[in-house]
């Protein structure tokens, strides 16, 4: 009989780890869910960190395994067609032989023995693992072979495909055309197409001569109410004999613009510290450590850009939040020169995803706390 995993400390800053530990994100779960039950494909788009890959997981959760097989495939590292379909393939194969079955194991064996899938289990967790070699001559068969198999599923398939606007790097111009043939005649299979890069996805999926033209319902993911937020995180507080109040929180939250992966950095650490009563010292105490620890890491970032580059990275950083780069009161507060010149650095480090791009057309540092980093260096 298996035992129930015990959790040590319920801010993952790593996965996904249950509902239990994941806050909030009920509309945008059932929104997601309902488009997958009702045949529409979803396009999710968030800043990294945001959470959107455990929003995904928590959908899947949510749908569960009796009612469809559900596959989470990051193609971040992928470069083309071969790599996105080894990627592909053997995240399917994993996910169908968990549980292990000799059954399913003959299946995949048969169904793509082109491929000639190796299976192995690991010796440690005990989950079985795959390994496949695609051959250039053999891709878009291959590719197809995939979508074939999960068409003929006994059971609905949704595939979430992370980090979405990747294929849009791909040397091939043809990737996105590709795809897009397959899964247009696909009845059985719902897809989520998820990216970091708005400007990115949203060309794809709304530009006109673009293959995935209108082809999915759009969803932006923001930060987490900071009163929801709260509420989530000092309930697992109080279960551990800690208590934070509102006014602590709202200086913690409001230091990382609410972002999520950052907010759950400092309650981990929080979390670890079992303080009785947390104080905003006891916040600043644990980025502090944060930020000496990563403090290579961020002076290697900073040797990597020019000077203008770091003059601005720091004027931003400083300001927290700019509303207007082009203002003479901002130029001349930094000394940061011209601004046609400064207008093409911020568009550089928007594209490397170092200053983030907000809505209203104002900016901020994508990584917040190398931000505040930089204020202090």
């Amino acid at each position: 009989m298996a035992t129930k995993r015990t959790i040590s400390n319920p801010f993952s800053i790593t996965s996904y780890i249950g509902k239990d530990y994941f806050c909030d994100r009920e509309a945008e779960t059932e929104q997601i869910c309902k488009a997958l039950y009702n045949r529409r494909n979803i396009t999710l788009i968030s800043p990294r960190k945001m959470g959107k890959t455990g929003l995904i997981k928590n959908v899947f959760d949510t749908i569960g395994e009796h009612d469809a097989h559900c596959f989470y495939v990051d193609i971040y590292n992928t470069s083309n067609l071969r790599e996105f379909i080894k990627v592909f393939a053997e995240n399917v194969f994993t996910k169908r032989l968990r549980p292990f079955t000799e059954h399913a194991w003959q299946e995949i064996s048969r169904y793509f023995s082109n491929l000639r899938p190796v299976f192995s289990i690991d010796p440690i967790t005990g989950t079985p693992q795959c390994s496949i070699d695609v051959q250039a001559e053999h891709e878009e068969n291959t590719l197809r072979t995939i979508f074939d198999y999960l068409e003929q599923a006994d059971k609905r398939c949704f595939v979430a495909f992370d980090e979405f606007q990747t294929i849009a790097e791909y040397s091939d111009s043809k990737m996105e055309a590709t795809l897009r043939s397959y899964i247009q005649h696909l009845n059985n299979v719902q897809f989520i197409f998820a990216g970091s890069k708005k400007h990115v996805m949203l060309q794809m999926f709304s530009s006109a001569n673009r293959p995935f033209f209108q082809s999915s319902q759009l969803m932006d993911i923001d930060v987490i109410p900071e009163g929801t937020y709260y509420t989530f995180s000092s309930s697992h507080l109080q279960r551990h004999g800690q208590q934070m109040d509102a006014g602590t929180f709202h200086e913690l939250y409001t230091l990382v613009g609410g972002h999520t992966w950052y907010v759950q950095v400092m309650l981990n650490r929080l979390y670890e510290s079992a303080i009785k009563e947390i104080k905003y010292e006891d916040v600043l105490t644990v980025i502090d450590q944060w930020l000496q620890e990563q403090s290579p890491i961020y002076q290697t970032y900073s040797r990597l850009l020019t000077n203008k580059q770091l003059n601005i990275m720091r004027a931003v950083a400083h300001e927290g939040f700019v509303k207007e780069p082009g203002s003479s009161k901002f130029l001349q507060k930094y000394d940061l020169g011209a601004y046609s010149t400064v207008r093409s650095i911020i568009k550089t480090l928007t594209d490397k995803e170092l200053l983030y791009p907000h809505e209203d057309g104002g900016y901020s540092v994508y990584d917040r706390f190398w931000g505040i980093w930089l204020r202090h260096n």
